[in-house]
């Protein structure tokens, strides 16, 4: 995308535009591809960052393969964008490939729903939110929908029994109609919803009892985010400035992409700067303080670390049989406190709080999944913490 102008065989395809090749560019420069709202950053100071670089290309750790490989190579090998670590609040690692910068937005996939994560967490403690009550009692158009009995606490953990495929290769899948919805995705002939909020009123089966067990399904993000713009009266990427991108001090006013009706794509659609998304972290890192304030409150960190793994399903664990999700945010194992947002193609922000470590890792993977790739990160980031002394 680089010759001015650009020759036909060069331009991104424009149903294709997140899949390999095209996802390499296209990751890093959303508002040439998608129309986007802003998430101002507001005209606060920014929270400075102390810095002590460590050099760690040259870290080697063993991958899953039992193979001996270093920090550097893991992230080449790994289609990285940057990498930011952090360890005690201080930036020791930083590093940018693919032509990423420091000042680049990239997107954020699903890492977004931990942010409207913590977004419903400062509302859950001002007493706007109640994650025991009805979906209904704050959307009471979903009566007719799977979601009729459901309590918000369902939402936030993904275990309502709201029938709905999550098939990112199925093209009949709800997933794909999602796609169309949100906007990302041009339809084949007439689409069958015109914005997210038509395609929520549209789920009405229920494939199990509401609780029963953990499912992931993208959808529910974008239930609590209008449960969020409901009680708030506040458009939501105006919610996310006001609580979280102002108060954090970020470098970057961040965007998100929005469908036909203006609505900002809660469950995928975020786009920030690698040093912000390590600010998010290191929020998170410090108990929701950051910037001198508490962002959000210590209670949703300690209600997050408190997942269930019996609803959980041994096929959603990388590297540990304990393993949780809860409040939007995965749990590598209950027994350690580590809480990470994850995204497709290789998005991710690891915390862990009993080592005083953050990272966050952007990439452009070829694959949706990888589960070997998955379990790449998490001895990376072993490796990591222990050479950072967090025994």
């Amino acid at each position: 995308m680089r010759p001015n102008p650009v020759p036909e065989d060069q331009r991104i395809p424009r149903n294709l535009w997140d899949r390999p090749p095209w996802n390499r560019w296209s990751f890093q420069n959303i508002r040439e591809i998608l129309p986007t709202t802003e998430v101002w950053r507001g005209t606060g100071p920014r929270w400075d960052l102390k810095e002590d670089p460590l050099a760690l290309d040259d870290l080697a750790f063993t991958d899953r393969l039992d193979q001996p490989t270093t920090v550097l190579q893991w992230l080449t090998d790994n289609f990285a964008d940057g990498i930011l670590v952090m360890h005690d609040g201080v930036v020791r690692y930083e590093k940018y490939l693919n032509g990423m910068t420091p000042r680049t937005l990239h997107l954020s996939q699903s890492m977004a729903k931990s942010v409207t994560s913590a977004v419903a967490g400062i509302l859950v403690g001002r007493g706007q939110l109640d994650p025991d009550r009805p979906v209904t009692d704050y959307l009471p158009e979903l009566a007719a929908t799977g979601w009729a009995d459901a309590l918000l606490r369902h939402v936030l953990d993904m275990t309502s029994g709201v029938r709905y495929v999550e098939d990112y290769e199925a093209p009949d899948s709800d997933i794909a109609d999602t796609d169309v919805a949100s906007g990302w995705r041009q339809p084949d002939g007439e689409a069958k919803f015109s914005c997210m909020w038509d395609q929520i009123l549209s789920l009405r089966d229920t494939t199990r009892a509401h609780g029963e067990r953990f499912e992931y399904r993208s959808i529910e993000t974008d239930v609590l985010a209008h449960c969020m713009e409901r009680v708030t009266q506040t458009r939501f990427a105006d919610l996310v400035s006001e609580e979280l991108w102002q108060p954090l001090g970020v470098d970057e006013s961040a965007c998100f992409t929005v469908d036909g009706a203006g609505y900002p794509l809660a469950d995928g659609g975020f786009n920030a700067s690698l040093r912000d998304y390590a600010r998010f972290g290191q929020m998170l890192c410090q108990y929701g303080k950051a910037n001198g304030k508490q962002i959000i409150p210590s209670e949703w960190i300690e209600d997050t670390l408190a997942g269930n793994p019996e609803i959980f399903g041994a096929d959603n664990n990388i590297g540990t049989d304990r393993g949780a999700y809860r409040n939007q945010f995965w749990l590598r194992d209950v027994g350690r406190r580590i809480m990470m947002a994850r995204g497709v193609f290789g998005q991710v922000i690891y915390v862990d709080l009993d080592h005083r470590l953050t990272i966050a890792r952007l990439s452009s993977w070829p694959e949706f999944l990888s589960k070997e790739r998955k379990h790449d990160d998490l001895l990376a980031f072993d490796a990591i913490t222990q050479t950072l002394g967090g025994g």
